[in-house]
């Protein structure tokens, strides 16, 4: 019975979305901006990387043909592209859209104003922990809040409450000073208020060192997401006496729904070496599901170009690696969730396409173009594995 191996490059849009307009993000192009930026030589870093962007296995497999870009070898893999039909540009959508649930409802947000929150949710979370308050209270980017109010919160134990263009609540504080297990409890207790408000997700932001200057978010980092609306490929595999392994944040994204077991990684190297080792645990008909986050939090809501661009070539370099554990009847799909353009204004995600590479020893190349909805992913991984069918997207196998 075949496996699969389903890899979200998080945020590795290849190009704005037909309804971009919409989101203001016509004209966004993660990959394509990135790849011009590295030819300009505007994505040089003495520390990192040097030249024009340098992805000869994605490339063989078909990235720039998923692209609509010329050039490059005959694909050896199966390629095209997929649009998102879910109303957000976030990661919750972006994934349970790919496991076969679109997300057709509208989200809770808060408002681009200071503050952010409402007070009465800002009392409730108060009067349930016992805080002395808060501090943050509006949209910022999280390393350019921790890096402002850090210090502030180790000296207070108020722990760092913003959001962003997403529907969520993030919560940031000290790890060791504020404590890791009691941040979690805050997050749990600020997941059940914001529950009437629709907020997709609240996220823990644990962060160490002493100052500005060395703040560093942690890898204990974890969301607290609603579950999806109705069962996703995931929660049809494990119905079926299959295994899903989630390899990152999957599990968290899915509310742990439809997962058998978590497998983490402090950065996408350690995720890489995580999801290799879980292959010789997963038996016939089992689902592999990974998230490579660094591409988004770490080089894509940074607007870090040299970043992202070198984080590319390193999990380029490792493609290789995993071709060579697949078994004979394996089946590799290479998507994302969304974009988040290093070059584009701001710090948020970008509504763009997303690739789909499709490779495993018994997967002919070809061409399956541009699918209407990013169900089409989970679908075609439902076939292969010979579930039954959902009722969004269709399979492209």
């Amino acid at each position: 019975m075949p496996r699969a191996i389903l890899i979200v490059l998080d945020s590795f849009g290849i190009g704005h979305a037909p309804d971009a307009e919409a989101f203001g993000d016509r004209g966004a192009d993660t990959f394509g901006h990135i790849r011009a930026a590295c030819a300009a030589g505007r994505g040089d870093s003495a520390a990192l990387r040097a030249g024009p962007l340098h992805l000869p296995n994605l490339e063989r497999l078909g990235l720039l043909a998923s692209a609509g870009l010329d050039g490059g070898p005959t694909p050896a893999g199966l390629h095209g592209s997929a649009a998102e039909v879910s109303r957000g540009k976030d990661t919750p959508s972006g994934h349970w859209e790919i496991a076969g649930v679109p997300v057709l409802f509208d989200w809770g947000y808060f408002p681009r104003t200071v503050p952010a929150l409402p007070a009465e949710l800002v009392a409730a979370i108060l009067d349930d922990t016992g805080l002395p308050g808060i501090l943050g209270d509006c949209h910022a980017s999280g390393t350019e809040i921790i890096a402002a109010l850090g210090q502030e919160s180790i000296a207070t134990g108020r722990p760092i409450l913003y959001t962003s263009s997403d529907s969520v609540l993030q919560i940031a504080a000290h790890e060791t000073h504020f404590g890791l297990d009691r941040l979690h409890d805050l997050c749990e207790a600020a997941r059940r208020h914001v529950d009437p408000l629709n907020i997709g997700r609240v996220i823990a932001r644990p962060f160490t060192g002493d100052d500005a200057a060395n703040f560093r978010r942690t890898a204990n980092r974890r969301d607290y997401s609603v579950p999806p609306p109705e069962a996703t490929l995931l929660d049809r595999a494990v119905a079926a006496g299959r295994r899903v392994i989630a390899i990152g944040k999957i599990g968290d994204i899915f509310a742990h729904q439809g997962i058998c077991e978590v497998r983490k990684g402090d950065g996408n190297m350690a995720l890489f070496d995580a999801m290799i080792s879980a292959l010789p645990d997963a038996r016939d008909g089992d689902l592999v599901f990974a998230n490579f986050v660094d591409f988004d939090m770490l080089f894509g809501h940074r607007r870090d170009v040299p970043g992202y661009a070198a984080a590319l070539e390193a999990f380029d370099r490792r493609l290789p690696e995993l071709e060579a554990a697949l078994g004979p009847d394996d089946l590799v799909i290479l998507t994302a969730d969304h974009g988040c353009d290093p070059t584009w204004p701001g710090s948020d995600h970008t509504r763009e396409c997303v690739p789909i590479l499709g490779f495993g020893p018994g997967i002919a190349p070809r061409d399956i173009g541009r699918r209407s909805t990013f169900a089409d992913i989970g679908e075609s991984v439902a076939a292969h594995l010979g579930l039954d069918p959902g009722r969004h997207g269709a399979s492209f196998l």
